[in-house]
């Protein structure tokens, strides 16, 4: 077990269309296939895509609003932090965006970065707009979530990197991507280019997108129920694995849903089918307390932190951060998030609200944009029974569907890597 663990951390990471059952090899370390250890360990090394172990990325920051005066808390987010790597000639750009709670130099736009810069392409990678130092330094309104907000921060940033990077490179055509909810905002920042039309993206690709962002955070919520004792005992829960995995976790670095932190946990529990639930419920809580408390602080809400206390440098989270980590997706959708944007409309009911928040809403872009693909998995643990149709039926021949992954544990194979490519390359 742990040789192949080591081998793990070593290797590091159709029309319509299933893709053929048969012919798709995708092994897992237990003797029984599930989606739920698939999302946690990923690609075997067996099956992994051949790519260069060292990353092209290099680590770059940018102002947004140069007039913002940041919370103290977050003084060192102060400008966004992204990365690039640049061939030496003219070639297409491609814009990467993370997943939930993911930053630009996760592990999965890491992998990513490697496949197309070795193909030929400029990379940006983009932090997902729910990452604490993006909603810091480039959420206009400091409350991620809106599709339709998140595509338009997403584009200002894109716009304000390309202006400072055509006076280095030379791009032939524009590209976009993204993962999970990266592959959610994909969509959006497409759907924007049509108006904006300053990229004109050539091809957009959608890997692994929930359908409904509504249906995906609550059954993100309810894999809390698997740890041991229920949602409450998630802190002596969380702590525990903590210390099972201190060697990677650093909690000033913040805890992303990636490989590195999944792998570890995986690795530390040994864990049953109900617990690998509960590690991914963890990684997402994770993500949401972290959402929650930089919102709060960012907007003054008064939601976690009580508007009359300021926090500051030295300021502990204390027992924000607990509260901060009771608290789910949903939670910060119906007590926060949906109030923040009825407040300002009054008109706006919770059914059509979380209505927007789907992509059904571009179901009529979508079937007329041929540029638009998807790369997806039927057994992703993020989709409702049934939600996958969505893609086969709107897509058709531009879905590529993988009889198995989980969600985006599948993103290193081979296969995956060489149609992620080949559809830039068409």
């Amino acid at each position: 077990m742990n040789k192949v663990v080591t081998l793990l951390l070593l290797g590091l990471f159709s029309t319509i269309c299933y893709s053929n059952q048969d012919s798709y090899y995708f092994p897992t370390l237990g003797a029984q296939y599930s989606a739920y250890e698939a999302t946690v360990v990923g690609t075997l090394p067996e099956v992994q895509a051949d790519l260069a172990k060292e990353s092209p990325l290099v680590n770059q920051r940018i102002t947004i609003f140069p007039e913002r005066e940041v919370p103290e808390p977050f003084f060192f987010d102060d400008q966004l932090n992204y990365s690039t790597a640049w061939q030496k000639n003219p070639a297409p750009l491609v814009f990467l965006i993370a997943g939930t709670g993911a930053s630009h130099n996760g592990r999965k736009n890491i992998d990513m970065a490697r496949a197309f810069y070795h193909a030929g392409f400029h990379v940006v990678s983009l932090s997902s707009p729910t990452y604490m130092n993006f909603i810091v330094a480039a959420s206009k309104n400091g409350v991620p979530g809106n599709a339709y907000e998140d595509a338009k921060d997403l584009y200002r940033v894109m716009e304000a990197i390309w202006s400072q990077a055509k006076q280095d490179i030379k791009v032939s055509d524009f590209y976009l991507t993204g993962y999970s909810l990266g592959g959610f905002n994909s969509a959006f920042v497409s759907k924007l280019d049509e108006e904006r039309r300053i990229f004109n993206f050539r091809k957009v690709l959608l890997i692994n997108p929930p359908v409904s962002l509504y249906n995906s955070i609550s059954l993100l919520d309810r894999m809390s129920q698997n740890i041991p004792g229920g949602p409450d005992n998630f802190n002596k829960f969380f702590e525990g694995l903590l210390q099972e995995i201190g060697h990677v976790y650093k909690k000033n670095d913040g805890v992303e849903m990636d490989s590195e932190f999944l792998f570890q946990a995986y690795k530390a529990v040994d864990p049953t089918n109900e617990e690998l639930a509960a590690l991914i419920g963890v990684s997402f809580r994770v993500s949401s307390a972290n959402l929650i408390y930089t919102s709060d602080i960012m907007t003054k809400s008064g939601f976690i932190v009580p508007k009359n206390v300021t926090m500051g440098i030295n300021s502990s989270p204390g027992h924000y951060a607990i509260v901060s980590y009771q608290l789910g997706f949903t939670d910060y959708f119906h007590g926060y998030f949906y109030p923040y944007y009825k407040a300002q409309y009054p008109q706006l009911n919770r059914d059509g609200f979380t209505a927007l928040m789907n992509l059904h809403a571009l179901e009529s872009y979508f079937k007329n944009s041929s540029k638009i693909e998807v790369m997806h998995n039927v057994d992703d643990i993020i989709l409702e029974p049934g939600e996958i149709d969505f893609f086969i039926r709107v897509f058709g021949d531009r879905a590529k569907i993988y009889p198995k992954g989980g969600h985006c544990g599948n993103m290193a194979h081979k296969d995956n890597v060489a149609h992620m490519v080949s559809v830039f390359k068409q």
